[in-house]
């Protein structure tokens, strides 16, 4: 396995890699890899001849008073990870590889990154928008691997692909889940006890929403009223609570089957984010 950190070196090698065969995986990652992130590599590896993981914490998703300094990070476990699963290569460039002096161009998706979490959190889906666009440009995948539970993530670099024509099909995969339900995500180590005990009303409100749907109700004024006891019974603070569309990102009034609903909220210092389908 190569661990590689300079971009001209990466694309060197992405070609090497293209060249013996076809096609080549890549999976986005910030690190603190955990079996969410395992599934994604496990699946780039069936479907693909060779897969390359890239581990960068991104400073320009993140605003002036979020968590960019706490952000989990744990390069050396994370090795071993990408190792054991076989991967061909690491991608793990400094920020001053990735953001050199004098860099001033940005990709942005205005329509998508608006609402949710980009309501409260400006420039946010501009730093991720442009971050993938340059991992796309520097690893050269055929194939990219995202979670389902960044799902505003997932439809914004869809629509990025598309209208950028970077011929590169993004794979969706399904979000992976702690027994106890709570959706995996590299911020959750750090949790408290206590909190993440109370990080589980998150799901808990998103399954008795699908409930609800399941017993034949479709007013989302319905779903977020289960949703919001659950989240203030756990003192969660919440940012949003909405069911949108999957393709589009609107907010509807009423569910459809293929409606999903998705929450942001804050327990303790921590912001967590989860969706889900409502479906029969």
């Amino acid at each position: 396995m190569k661990i590689i950190k300079s971009p001209a070196e990466m694309q060197m090698a992405a070609d090497a890699l293209r060249s013996k065969a076809s096609p080549l995986g890549l999976v986005p990652t910030m690190g603190a890899l955990h079996d969410g992130h395992i599934s994604l590599i496990k699946r780039a590896a069936k479907e693909c001849a060779a897969v390359v993981v890239s581990i960068f914490v991104n400073p320009t998703q993140f605003g002036p008073s979020e968590d960019f300094d706490f952000y989990p990070r744990s390069l050396d476990p994370d090795l071993k990870i990408c190792k054991d699963q076989k991967i061909a290569a690491v991608y793990a460039p400094s920020v001053e590889a990735m953001f050199e002096k004098g860099f001033d161009t940005w990709v942005e998706v205005p329509s998508l990154a608006a609402g949710l979490c980009g309501a409260n959190r400006p420039g946010h889906f501009r730093g991720v928008a442009t971050v993938v666009a340059k991992l796309i440009s520097i690893c050269r995948p055929e194939r990219v691997y995202l979670g389902e539970k960044d799902y505003q993530q997932l439809v914004l670099i869809r629509r990025m692909i598309l209208d950028l024509n970077l011929r590169v099909n993004v794979i969706g995969c399904s979000t992976v889940r702690e027994k106890d339900g709570l959706a995996m995500s590299s911020r959750n180590a750090n949790l408290g006890e206590n909190e993440r005990k109370r990080a589980l009303s998150i799901s808990r409100g998103l399954y008795k929403a699908q409930d609800l749907f399941v017993a034949g109700e479709r007013k989302v004024s319905e779903f977020k009223k289960v949703v919001r006891k659950e989240l203030k019974k756990a003192d969660a603070e919440i940012d949003y609570i909405e069911v949108i569309d999957p393709d589009t990102l609107e907010l509807l009034e009423m569910a459809l089957d293929s409606s999903r609903m998705a929450i942001a909220a804050k327990v303790g210092e921590i912001r967590l984010i989860d969706n889900l389908p409502l479906k029969e």
